[in-house]
């Protein structure tokens, strides 16, 4: 066998193994029991995660919710305070100027 037979039965066997996946794949999407099985199972894992977060919040410990919002927050306060220090800079800067033009007198 050539190498070029060999190479068109490997893309053979991979294109009917790509086919017989997609069946399979197909049963299993249109399969009504996993369907209702996997509702149920990410059901549960979401009321699990809310038990989850509530008792961490009860005993005062944050949850990774709680930490990334604060985290957001803390982001958002730190772009708002380096604005004011931006703002504030300019101002001294336009204090400076005025003061320096009050001292020379200026040329009519």
């Amino acid at each position: 066998m050539t190498d070029e037979a060999e190479g068109e039965g490997l893309k053979g066997r991979i294109s009917r193994s790509e086919e017989t996946l997609g069946d399979f794949a197909e049963f299993l999407l249109d399969n009504p029991w996993l369907n209702q099985a996997l509702q149920l199972a990410l059901g549960a894992r979401e009321r699990a995660s809310q038990a989850g977060a509530q008792a961490m919040r009860n005993v005062g410990v944050p949850t990774a919710a709680d930490l990334d919002r604060l985290a957001r927050r803390l982001r958002a306060l730190s772009e708002r305070l380096e604005s004011v220090e931006d703002k504030l800079d300019l101002l001294s800067q336009e204090l400076t100027e005025l003061r320096r033009r009050q001292r020379t007198p200026t040329q009519s």
